[in-house]
């Protein structure tokens, strides 16, 4: 193997997918899937989806146990409900303190956990799909490029300077992301965004409103919303 991929089943680490096996092919790329606990696993389905898709071979890791102590209303054990608003709006009332949704240090958890089983498989670089949109107003701060600075220096010097960590949306916003994807053929409807679960998306939580607008920035419906908006 020569890259694997953090992948979640949404828009940004499938992009990373199709970037990942078009550099180094299929056979050289492992896809790795974290369930921490959240309230549905629609994510987790449209990882396995994709990755049948690309024919890579997909890992799940299970660290439910270590957020059992946050209450993030995306975790089963909280009671809150998820935002129906755009992020800048949550971000007004939080005071400068990351989204509701923003699970603890999740990125540095998986980024580490991924950099064990990356060595374990013979893999020089992990991919994940940060963006500037993520990390903006602190929404999530473990998206931003001073973090992908720390943790790919922490990643590199902690494995013997055998494995480097590759963010290529860190500086790039949601719309650019869709736009690579596009140009790369991605299969945007096998994925899933929602932090809801129903059958569809809510379309008006705050990841449903950033993957509609960067659907939109590129002149074409998210595929998900055909018919909704």
């Amino acid at each position: 193997m020569k890259a694997l991929v953090l992948f979640s089943g949404g828009v940004d680490s499938t992009t990373c997918l199709a970037m990942a096996v078009k550099k180094y092919g299929a056979g050289e790329v492992l896809a790795l899937s974290v369930y921490y606990g959240q309230k549905h696993d629609r994510e987790i389905q449209a990882a396995k989806n994709i990755a049948d898709y690309y024919c890579v071979v997909l890992k799940t890791l299970d660290l439910a146990r270590i957020f059992s102590d946050s209450d993030c209303v995306l975790l089963k054990q909280s009671n809150g409900e998820v935002p129906k608003e755009a992020y800048a709006e949550q971000l007004g009332k939080t005071g400068g303190a990351p989204v509701a949704t923003y699970v603890p240090f999740r990125n540095g958890l998986f980024l580490s956990a991924a950099a064990s089983i990356a060595l374990s498989n013979g893999c020089s670089v992990i991919y994940y799909g940060a963006h500037s949109d993520d990390a903006a107003g602190n929404a999530y701060p473990d998206c931003s490029s001073q973090f992908n600075k720390a943790i790919g220096d922490a990643v590199y010097i902690g494995s013997g300077n055998q494995l480097h960590v590759e963010a290529p949306f860190v500086d790039l916003t949601k719309a650019d992301v869709v736009r690579m994807g596009l140009e790369l053929g991605v299969p945007y409807e096998l994925t899933w965004s929602c932090y809801e679960g129903g059958d569809e998306p809510c379309g008006i939580c705050g990841t449903c409103r950033d993957r509609i607008a960067a659907f939109q920035a590129n002149g074409v419906q998210d595929p998900l919303m055909k018919g909704k908006v």
